[in-house]
């Protein structure tokens, strides 16, 4: 049985800082993934990472900008320290070899995004994420403490006699064995959930591993109803055209030739915040001044050609190879598209959950640092700056604990329900089928717009298609990279998060951030300035509410 004083579920940006702080700490790491560590979501992080690096800017511009992002409902003690911390962040990373773009004088050279006051977004051309990942995991090479368990699928966390978190059982991939693995602290970084829509820029990963698993044993889930549509991706696809393109100066213009953010955000114009810009384009789209295919279009010839290939040359090759646009030369459609997820696992500031021993960093936790609404640019900052602390205080708190031995029938537990699935006899739909279902469902009901009675047809839908999927086959009978069955998994996964979310969402009766209620088209913080707290109670969610942390910004009227 591996045991290991800290254990880290997931190996994108979050999941390698945690192991790497871990390890630096003294700690003997491991770290898992259902992917190998440079195919994990943080990949697609395109435009750059935010920090209050320059001189002329400050760590508390930052901070209320990105209070002011958050429509309020991000935690501000929380908001501070990763905006204290994100220098530092930014300079370890250059260090270790992440190349970052540096201007004529050879400094290290900045963007502007949606959202903030000044150019303090930091980047790798369009492929920063790509870059920080890659170097993380040079890192994480080099250290003897920390061992790697590429290509295995955590299926339940395990919790010992006392309600401390004991370690995981995760499958193999490769050849289907069950393992028990031991840990005085398990650290949750396995990223967010936008599979449960269709489309998304989410890669097939993003099922909602990590959050489901630690609601199944009473975690706590935070803010799940704050779901990010982000303003530029491709209809059809979900494929992502960075924020980095306005960041460079691209327009939007609906179908009658109008720079329509004119209208909604006079000031900031395409540089508004995510939430502000999604709703200015479905509002186009949806009155009519769209064009036929449903989307508006975004105009990148603004930006000079050299500027395009230099700074934005992933999406100069998306654009030809999925739209048959050259970017250079003509606009490209474009349509808001689920991007991320503001809520999950509930954590304070260094990522500790209510369940000790268990801690959550990245996507699937929330600190909150981006409440209702997060800033482009800041998630990647969020990674590193809570991956790190997690990772910390994990090694820290192991040092004080002995190691479990959580008994093998947690195995034997699994492999029995595995063995069940894998027998099954097909009677009922195929997973494929109902992950369609879901998704479909979730793009129309809990999407930029939603309403009661949607929200409460979303919410028929997805307890009929969690009994369904009580009876669902696999064709695959096999051991050696079942996907059939990690699918069949995942969908369970998926549906205790889309639930999650649809609750969340009916609960919150005002528009704040991306949760905008029709019905409720007002923000109200007299009544809703709080957030909404899930648990497992039974087979359903349980509501119940914990207070905002306000330290010196009071809500405002908030405009771009």
């Amino acid at each position: 049985m591996p045991s290991h004083d800290v254990l880290v579920i997931g190996a994108g940006l979050a999941g390698q800082r945690a192991a790497l702080a871990a390890a630096e700490d003294g700690a003997s790491v491991g770290i898992l993934s259902k992917v190998h560590p440079v195919r994990s979501h943080s990949n697609a992080a395109q435009g750059g990472i935010n920090a209050a690096l320059n001189p002329e800017d400050s760590w508390e511009s930052h901070a209320y900008d990105t209070v002011k992002g958050s429509d309020y409902l991000g935690d501000q003690d929380a908001i501070e320290i990763m905006c204290k911390e994100a220098p530092n962040e930014i300079l370890t990373l250059e260090h270790l070899g992440v190349t970052f773009h540096r201007n004529e004088e050879g400094r290290l050279g900045t963007r502007a995004f949606g959202g903030a006051s000044a150019a303090r977004t930091y980047y790798v051309a369009d492929i920063t994420g790509q870059a920080i990942l890659h170097v993380l995991y040079e890192q994480l090479m080099r250290h003897d403490e920390v061992y790697r368990y590429e290509e295995f699928f955590t299926t339940t966390l395990v919790l010992d006699d006392d309600g401390h978190v004991a370690g995981c059982v995760a499958r193999q991939m490769r050849d289907g064995t069950m393992e028990l693995f031991a840990a005085k602290t398990v650290i949750l970084a396995a990223g967010g959930n936008g599979q449960i829509y269709n489309p998304t820029t989410n890669a097939l990963i993003c099922t909602g591993d990590g959050i489901a698993m630690a609601y199944r044993i009473g975690g706590p889930l935070m803010d799940m109803e704050m779901i990010q549509y982000h303003p530029t991706t491709l209809a059809g696809n979900g494929l992502l055209i960075t924020e980095g393109a306005r960041g460079e100066g691209a327009h939007l213009y609906n179908a009658q030739g109008e720079r329509f953010m004119e209208n909604y955000a006079p000031n900031k114009l395409e540089l508004a915040s995510r939430d502000v810009v999604s709703r200015a384009e479905q509002t186009e789209i949806n009155e009519g001044r769209g064009f036929p295919d449903g989307t508006v279009a975004l105009d990148i010839t603004k930006v000079p050609r050299k500027r395009i290939h230099e700074a934005l040359r992933e999406i100069v090759n998306v654009g030809r190879d999925f739209a048959g646009v050259d970017i250079t030369r003509e606009p490209i459609h474009i349509k808001p598209g689920n991007h991320y997820t503001m809520g999950g696992v509930k954590t304070d500031k260094d990522g500790r959950t209510e369940i000790p021993g268990l801690y959550a960093a990245g996507e699937v936790a929330c600190v909150s640092v981006h409440g209702g609404n997060r800033l482009g640019a800041n998630s990647l900052l969020d990674t590193l700056v809570f991956g790190r602390r997690s990772g910390k205080h994990a090694a820290h708190h192991a040092r004080n604990h002995q190691m479990p031995e959580p008994p093998h029938s947690h195995v034997d537990d699994e492999e029995a329900k595995l063995r069940e699935l894998i027998g099954r006899e097909r009677n009922g739909r195929r997973v494929s089928e109902i992950r369609t279902e879901l998704g479909r469902t979730m793009d129309e009901h809990v999407a930029v717009f939603r309403d009661e009675g949607g929200l409460l047809e979303a919410a028929q839908t997805v307890q009929r298609l969690k009994e369904e999927a009580k009876s669902v086959a696999i064709d695959d009978k096999g051991n050696v990279f079942n996907q059939d069955l990690f699918g069949a998994i995942e969908l369970g996964f998926m549906l205790d998060n889309a639930e999650c979310a649809i609750v969340g969402a009916l609960e919150r009766k005002e528009s704040r951030g991306a949760q905008f209620r029709t019905d409720y088209p007002e923000r109200n913080d007299d009544e809703w300035l709080k957030h909404i707290d899930l648990t497992l109670d039974g087979d359903r969610p349980n509501v119940s509410y914990s207070e905002v942390t306000i330290t010196q910004w009071e809500p405002e009227e908030r405009k771009y």
